[in-house]
């Protein structure tokens, strides 16, 4: 058995174990990553977590991140993952305070400034408005957007009695979005440059506190659909986000997701 260093972090209620791959002990491990996320990110019988996020060399870049979801599945990008291991890469001097990141949604740049991170995401494309979705013999208006990954939003009056888990679960293996599904995001307008949402994760299958490429989604969708203007602040269970983008006519570029990260505790397991 091998002992794996960790560090467990969160960011605005999302939290993720991370380990150091650069590091000669976890380089050499055999352990597949995709077993090891499920192993650790179980809240039963491991440490628990949003996800596993990898921390490695770049030949290119100050480092790179992979994320792996609960389910072991590996998404291209995790907006409030990369806004941790940005926090934990400069706090270990692997990166400066400006730096740049590559992920599977390309080379991505992050900024810390104290608890901040403030991190460009990837171009939103793929957008679909108005989407005539059904379910349970229902039909549903939803807002389609791939802001890093995939993400269906539909606005809801009462977002406290949203049925997040099961019409969530519905939509995101819902046919109109195979083979890859969604996250799906409920969002409630609240007046000025304010957002409510809760977020359906696929990969976790469940409600998770925010979703950093969630609260992208959300916002690029009412600045185009509610004619909302940057920055949109965002509320989601586990606390705000800050999005910033430029918008012209019907399309939306240069987008910031910005908000706290902190470490939570370190610890090691065996595997």
């Amino acid at each position: 058995m091998k002992n794996i260093k960790f560090t467990k972090m969160q960011a605005a209620g999302n939290d993720f174990i991370i380990i150091d791959r650069t590091s000669y002990i976890v380089h050499r491990i055999s352990y597949k990553l995709s077993k090891l996320a499920i192993k650790m990110c179980n809240r039963r019988f491991g440490i628990g977590a949003d996800g596993l996020l990898v921390l490695e060399k770049s030949k290119k870049c100050d480092f790179k991140m992979r994320i792996f979801n609960p389910d072991g599945s590996e998404p291209q990008m995790c907006g409030n993952g990369l806004r941790c291991i940005a926090f934990l890469a400069h706090k270990k001097k692997i990166a400066p305070a400006s730096m740049s990141i590559e992920t599977k949604a390309g080379i991505l740049s992050a900024k810390i400034s104290g608890k901040k991170v403030k991190i460009k995401m990837t171009q939103p494309k793929s957008i679909k408005l108005g989407l005539d979705v059904s379910v349970n013999g229902r039909d549903y208006q939803l807002y389609y957007v791939d802001s890093g990954v995939p993400h269906a939003v539909y606005y809801v009056n009462n977002l406290d009695n949203a049925d997040v888990y099961d019409l969530g679960s519905r939509i995101r293996h819902h046919g109109l979005f195979k083979p890859r599904g969604c996250n799906v995001n409920f969002v409630k307008a609240s007046g000025g440059r304010n957002i409510k949402i809760r977020t359906y994760e696929r990969g976790v299958e469940n409600e998770t506190l925010a979703c950093g490429t969630g609260a992208v989604a959300s916002a690029v969708i009412s600045a185009l659909v509610k004619r909302i203007s940057s920055p949109i602040n965002v509320y989601a269970k586990g606390g705000l986000l800050k999005i910033y983008f430029k918008k012209s006519g019907n399309k939306v570029k240069d987008v910031f997701l910005e908000g706290e990260a902190e470490i939570v505790f370190e610890g090691g397991i065996y595997v």
